[in-house]
């Protein structure tokens, strides 16, 4: 089933940016080996190891750019666990992935999700929500924690101009402004962090006294000239076409303080479903794919890694996530082609 290249699909150039490296091919009714569902970390590197291991594939994902959740809600922060790297930006992270993989021509399926799953023949066929299909010899599902969606600022309801939003995906866009920062997770104090060298102001407001941010984070915005506003909620924006301000009500008092606000930024989480792929008939644990030691699912030649999957002992991490990929992966071909081996053999020997 091996494909030729495709028109459009090159690999990255020295200094260009991972948005111009993946092209979108927008063609029906396609064959690969493997349809990877899942553009973030573990699905960039489940394309890699396809290609090394000699397999065409794609790489399909409903938002419009590769990354994941690391694109959409946290480009710009440190990543402090990945092997080999002591630490790396988001974005960079993603950009060196999607590198990896290029040599072997993904076929990237962007801003369009993977709706139904049923076999012909005995393959998977994969039809996609904009219409057109796929048909592959395995799928491995690498999507995170399915579709997520940012809880919304109750406030920004009755507010009709811009500058409310839910992720920072540049941080040169909020340079000399005065930020508002609502939450108390890690995002709103990676945000803080990230934002505090460049913007005018940073102010941080949480409805509580307690953070649900890692204590090391919390500690270092606080030694940082960002102030936080704790037991106390933004209730009103101001402002016509654009934000200008945020009323703040402090609980207790009502005391109603007015802040200066460029830009609204709200890091309250977000919720998580798994979409389309529920109706795909795979057992599940609540949002989460159960799977055995070769990261099969319980549907024939469907396959799971990273943050979706459950097994006894799961540990959700990017690096967990990389050594799924590659069991799916080298479990696949065996199902694939029954005279491959599972073990791939080295990289190093490759050259």
């Amino acid at each position: 089933m091996r494909l030729p290249a495709q028109d459009g699909h090159r690999t990255v150039e020295s200094g260009e940016t991972q948005r111009e490296a993946v092209v979108l091919v927008r063609e029906v009714d396609r064959e690969v080996d493997i349809a990877i569902v899942g553009a973030g970390p573990t699905g960039l590197f489940a394309a890699y190891y396809a290609g090394f291991r000699g397999m065409s594939m794609a790489v399909i994902d409903a938002l419009p750019e590769a990354g994941g959740q690391i694109t959409a809600m946290y480009p710009e922060k440190q990543i402090y666990d990945v092997a080999g790297f002591p630490a790396i930006r988001g974005r960079d992270l993603v950009a060196n992935l999607v590198a990896q993989a290029a040599p072997f021509e993904p076929l990237y399926l962007l801003g369009v999700a993977a709706a139904k799953l049923s076999y012909d023949d005995g393959l998977p066929v994969l039809e996609m929500a904009d219409g057109q299909s796929l048909r592959c010899g395995a799928v491995l599902i690498t999507g995170g924690l399915g579709s997520f969606t940012p809880r919304p600022l109750p406030a920004a309801d009755a507010f009709t101009g811009t500058g409310v939003v839910y992720f920072v995906p540049h941080l040169d866009d909020h340079a000399r402004q005065d930020v508002l920062i609502v939450g108390g997770g890690d995002s709103a104090f990676d945000w803080a962090l990230a934002l505090e060298p460049i913007a005018t102001s940073v102010t941080l407001v949480h409805r509580r006294d307690r953070f649900r941010a890692h204590e090391h984070t919390v500690k270092r915005v606080r030694q940082l000239p960002v102030r936080i506003i704790v037991n106390a909620e933004v209730t009103r924006l101001r402002g016509d076409d654009r934000v200008t301000g945020a009323e703040v009500t402090h609980k207790g008092s009502d005391e109603v303080e007015i802040l200066p606000a460029d830009t609204v930024v709200a890091a309250l989480g977000f919720t998580a479903d798994l979409g389309p792929l529920a109706e795909w008939g795979l057992e599940l644990d609540k949002r989460h794919i159960l799977v055995d030691s070769t990261m099969a699912t319980n549907q024939p030649r469907v396959f799971a890694a990273g943050d979706i999957t459950d097994y006894p002992g799961k540990v959700r991490l990017i690096a967990t996530g990389f050594g799924e990929a590659a069991t799916a992966v080298n479990n696949a071909a065996v199902v694939i082609d029954p005279s491959a081996k599972v073990f791939p053999g080295h990289s190093s020997d490759a050259g």
